[in-house]
């Protein structure tokens, strides 16, 4: 029986008002049956007279302000991820439905207890995981779902950034693996609709020595072994100096599907000197332009119906779980079963 869609209109606050908040909140008046009441930050008064002109109601340092009005429906949190989970379980606490951007925590234990949380209050929690919205990546998951390319063999993903960020933003980040390479943990799942049992990683510190002196690496080649025996290979780059690097194949016993990058045009200049084209969209701004409207989209038409989501908070928690993993095996130099971090967890 298919649930009839719910007459009324969602209403909508937002807890941080950096650049993702902003952007959510920039889509967001575009959607139909959506009001964003409120939106709260710390700077509060730096972002007041860009709130008015999109119509916004209510601005607040406070962020208790909008979970606990009677009024708002949802909730999308946007802040610094240190305050993520606590601020999943007090929306939860108050009946809101959640949109929480990655990752949920840079804890596992605390993702699991935001989770448990969600749970026994009976709201829907979103994860900001834009590309499985990406019209090029969902190609992929879905032909690999309809067993287009037979059963998965080998998944390579490459996902490189054009310039490495401050190094304010890299002592704050969690690290390569859980501020970058996250996603691509979450893309290995979705497309090959397996769990990943095993990591191994291998990285360095070539881009920038900041990365090092925070304990962190700005390259790495990361290999899954999946739940389903494919094998996956992740490389990253915080630099690649010809754009925003963004490209997955999945091999598989049938076949094999794979998307390159995403160009500002499809012109290819011929001359004697030579061949030209476009570089690939500059940053993820450009590239996943469309992504996050859609994933808004989809987030507000699966509250207004009631139907599943697209990616959940245990979509999120999963992936993090990767993270935690991969940055075990690039200190231990070996191999890390992800099981052994869902066992100390998730009690019996």
């Amino acid at each position: 029986m298919v649930k009839e869609t719910v007459k009324h209109t969602l209403k909508i606050g937002i807890i941080g008002a950096g650049r993702i908040g902003k952007l959510h909140a920039e889509n967001l008046v575009l959607l139909d049956k959506v009001e964003l009441k409120a939106i709260s930050d710390i700077y509060v008064e730096n972002v007041i007279d860009w709130a008015n002109k999109l119509g916004i109601k209510k601005t607040t340092k406070d962020y208790k302000e909008i979970i606990k009005d009677p009024e708002i429906n949802a909730v999308y949190i946007c802040s610094p991820t240190n305050t993520h989970a606590q601020m999943i379980k007090e929306a939860a606490e108050a009946k809101k439905h959640i949109f929480c951007e990655k990752p949920i925590s840079f804890s596992a234990e605390e993702t699991f207890e935001a989770l448990k949380i969600v749970e026994q209050h009976g709201v829907k929690l979103q994860v900001g995981f834009n590309r499985r919205f990406d019209h090029n990546f969902k190609k992929v998951h879905d032909t690999v779902k309809n067993g287009l390319i037979g059963d998965p063999h080998i998944v390579k993903i490459t996902s490189r950034d054009p310039e490495p960020p401050p190094a304010e933003y890299i002592k704050a980040s969690g690290g390569l693996f859980m501020d970058m390479a996250i996603h691509d943990f979450d893309m290995a799942r979705y497309v090959t609709g397996s769990e990943v049992e095993e990591v191994y990683v291998q990285g360095a510190s070539l881009v920038d020595p900041v990365f090092k002196q925070y304990g962190d690496v700005d390259t790495a080649i990361i290999t899954l072994k999946f739940e389903n025996g494919a094998i996956g290979v992740i490389d990253n780059s915080r630099k690649a100096v010809y754009g925003y690097d963004q490209r997955v194949e999945v091999f598989g016993s049938k076949g094999s599907v794979a998307i390159q990058n995403d160009h500002p045009t499809t012109v290819e200049i011929s001359t004697m000197q030579g061949v030209y084209r476009d570089k690939p969209q500059y940053f993820f701004l450009e590239r996943y332009k469309d992504a996050y409207v859609i994933e808004s989209r989809e987030f507000i038409q699966c509250l207004l119906q009631d139907s599943p989501l697209v990616c959940t908070g245990n979509d999120g928690y999963q992936a993090e779980l990767i993270a935690k993993a991969a940055k075990e095996s690039l200190q231990q130099g070996k191999p890390v079963k992800i099981e052994q971090f869902k066992s100390e967890i998730i009690k019996p």
